[in-house]
């Protein structure tokens, strides 16, 4: 007899996203989490000084109005959220930033006469930002229901994933604030992947913004966590689970963990043919991170920069192409890509009066052991002179120290899977239910599954869905909204 309907492995957004579903359907359910707290990417700690709140992983989150998962849940009602003007800055040596702002026409302005090619790149997707996220949301082996946007999205990948990226414009800035967004997928540049990621985070900035949660992305976490035990759910840290058999008996089983963790997990309860397609599954590069307490702001020599809640400094499209390609190629560069969240300048909550927090990482071959404290700070000293002066205390973390606080992070692969445009299709097999495993109650909903990283919710919700229909036979889909 089991002892409960379902279990789930890991509290990451995916994993109480499952959770909670499962739980909303009626179901008995209990999460077990390896680390002492409950969050994963969506995890906040004082890491550098006492009252500096510093976001562990992700800080800036842009699906946080697009998720279908999150729009169902309404976390934007849950959850307090500051919504810069300014979704993301491109800082640039002697000149004025490319600033993307959400409306469309004010970024024009900053980017000179390529501000009308820009627009045209980007209305039709900023005009569709619910269709295209609709789109993205799931598993790409699909009839899309969106045709038009997801046309107007391939289009824009063709083109700015391609050596003919530049063809539409005739100054550094606006390609500048394309690749800068392109540059988070830790991929080749141009490359099909990184630009279509690019343009659909871009639609967003241009749509609804990308929200910073006040007080920290843990509140996300919290949010999950506590309608969970509100619907009668179970939460359990600091309980590692290495096999499938130190779980209790349960209909459902979904795991918020990597294919190769999977593998590890489950051993032979798994088909050949299935294990063979989870251990071909590859992971990317990595990030090195750094947090800062500062005594004020940073002194970005444009201030304008200081308007928008991420800045990716990195300098030109040239630069940051070079920069991010030798990491594919397992090489460091002296010149960084830096991709950079100022949360504090838009939530007093993170800092002491007058003080500061700044979040950053850098890209490094994964499973790197640098610091790359002193490269992150040179780059963006470079954009803002005097930033050193500003610094009270860090906290650095090499692409090894990533790997080992979050097992999700192979490597230091925050992706949790290299997001290749074969690895966005098989992820993790060319499936239109990538979710479920061939073993029947047992289900994958990290971040290595469809539709593939971020703070988003969608790999845990769509996997409860799929658990609801073929071990439950409920295919109704439950209230999700606010009780």
């Amino acid at each position: 007899m089991t002892e409960l309907d379902a279990v789930v492995v890991g509290s990451g957004p995916n994993g109480l996203a499952a959770a909670v579903t499962l739980a909303r359907a009626g179901l008995s359910v209990r999460v077990y989490e390896r680390a002492d707290h409950i969050g994963g990417g969506s995890a906040s700690a004082e890491l550098t000084l006492p009252g500096f709140v510093h976001d562990t992983c992700s800080a800036v989150h842009p699906l946080a109005f697009e998720s279908r998962f999150f729009r169902e849940f309404g976390l934007s009602r849950r959850v307090d959220f500051v919504v810069p003007d300014a979704s993301y800055a491109q800082p640039l040596d002697g000149r004025a930033a490319a600033v993307a702002y959400r409306d469309l026409e004010r970024t024009a302005q900053t980017l000179g006469r390529d501000g009308d090619a820009y627009t045209r790149l980007m209305r039709p997707l900023a005009e569709r930002a619910g269709e295209v996220a609709e789109f993205t949301g799931g598993a790409l082996l699909r009839v899309p229901q969106h045709p038009v946007a997801a046309v107007a999205l391939a289009l824009r990948a063709l083109e700015q994933g391609t050596p003919a990226w530049n063809a539409r414009f005739a100054d550094d800035a606006a390609p500048a604030l394309i690749t800068g967004v392109a540059a988070h997928t830790i991929l080749s540049q141009p490359s099909l992947a990184a630009a279509a990621a690019g343009m659909v985070l871009a639609t967003y900035g241009h749509a609804r913004g990308w929200p910073i949660p006040v007080g920290g992305s843990q509140a996300i976490a919290d949010a999950l966590a506590d309608d969970l035990r509100a619907s009668g759910g179970e939460i359990m840290t600091g309980t590692e689970v290495r096999s499938l058999a130190d779980l209790p008996p349960a209909r459902a089983v979904l795991l918020d963990v990597t294919p190769d963790a999977l593998l590890r997990m489950a051993g032979d309860v798994l088909p050949s043919r299935y294990r063979a397609a989870l251990g071909s599954f590859r992971f990317g590069a990595a990030v090195a991170k750094v947090d800062f307490a500062l005594s004020e702001p940073v002194p970005w020599a444009d201030p304008a920069v200081r308007d928008a809640g991420t800045v990716h400094v990195g300098g030109t499209r040239a630069e940051m192409a070079a920069s991010e390609n030798l990491v594919t190629r397992g090489r460091l560069s002296d010149r960084p890509y830096v991709l950079v969240s100022q949360p504090s300048v838009f939530d007093d909550t993170r800092a002491p009066a007058g003080a500061h927090t700044l979040w950053t990482y850098t890209h490094v071959p994964a499973g790197s052991d640098a610091d790359r404290e002193e490269a992150v700070v040179g780059q963006i000293e470079r954009f803002a002179p005097g930033f050193r002066d500003t610094i009270l205390a860090s906290h650095s973390r090499t692409a090894v120290e990533v790997a080992a606080e979050n097992p999700n992070y192979p490597g230091g692969d925050i992706a949790a899977g290299a997001p290749t445009m074969w690895q966005l299709l098989r992820r993790p097999t060319l499936s239109p239910d990538p979710w479920r495993t061939p073993t029947r109650g047992i289900y994958l909903c990290s971040a290595s599954t469809s539709p593939g990283p971020g703070v988003h919710g969608l790999a845990g919700w769509r996997a409860a869905l799929s658990a609801l229909r073929h071990e439950f036979g409920t295919r109704a889909m439950p209230d999700l909204s606010p009780r």
